[in-house]
């Protein structure tokens, strides 16, 4: 089958690139998750999580979509500005959900999500039972009660104080990386001779 130059560059789709600094925002957030109480439930509590929302534990579904889900996400998140909110990692904080929409969300108000815009969010996607579903999630909520803690209140200001600038100082090590990877990639392509099929373009 012969192909015209437009659809094989459609067919292809290079690899993500990759920076140091793109990762600071899961260094922030493994800083919060390591302090955070991670509650386990017991199998009374998951059966009634699963029953207020009205799913099959057997054939387990997303509880925002439908879909078959592949985690469990945390309703209120644990992360706002770097910082935790004190809501816990616990299964009155967390719902079935599908890996698109665990990252769709992100950190953002389930509600004002799930009724907005953001990419495949299920307000954008037109989830024919949306409103059923908020109902559940609402009720579900309601069950769980799930008030945050005041990390400020419980730990000393001293301790918060040495593990955030413990945070700070790795992320800035990582911006000092960036800079210098940006500096030995240039000599890389510069030093690069440009043999057939393995020549490295300019950026």
């Amino acid at each position: 089958m012969s192909c015209t130059d437009r659809q094989l560059l459609s067919c292809f789709k290079m690899p993500s690139g990759f920076t140091i600094t793109g990762r600071s925002s899961s260094i922030r957030n493994v800083f919060v998750a390591a302090i955070v109480p991670l509650i386990r439930p017991s199998p009374d509590e998951i059966r009634r999580v699963l029953e207020i929302l009205e799913l099959d534990p057997i054939h387990l579904c997303c509880s925002y979509c439908g879909d078959t889900a592949t985690e469990w996400d945390h309703l209120r998140p644990l992360v706002k500005e770097g910082k935790p909110t004190g809501f816990p990692s616990s299964v009155r904080n967390l719902v079935p959900s599908c890996g698109k929409y665990n990252q769709s969300k992100g950190k953002s108000d389930w509600k004002s999500w799930i009724l907005g815009t953001a990419k495949l969010c299920p307000g954008k996607r037109g989830i024919h039972d949306l409103q059923l579903r908020i109902q559940r999630l609402e009720r579900y909520e309601t069950w769980a009660n799930c008030t945050p803690l005041n990390i400020q209140e419980l730990v000393p200001a001293d301790l918060l104080s040495q593990y955030y600038a413990m945070q700070e100082e790795i992320l800035s090590r990582m911006r000092k990386a960036q800079a210098l990877a940006a500096q030995i990639s240039v000599e890389i392509r510069s030093g690069q001779e440009q043999p057939t099929g393995n020549s490295i373009p300019p950026v």
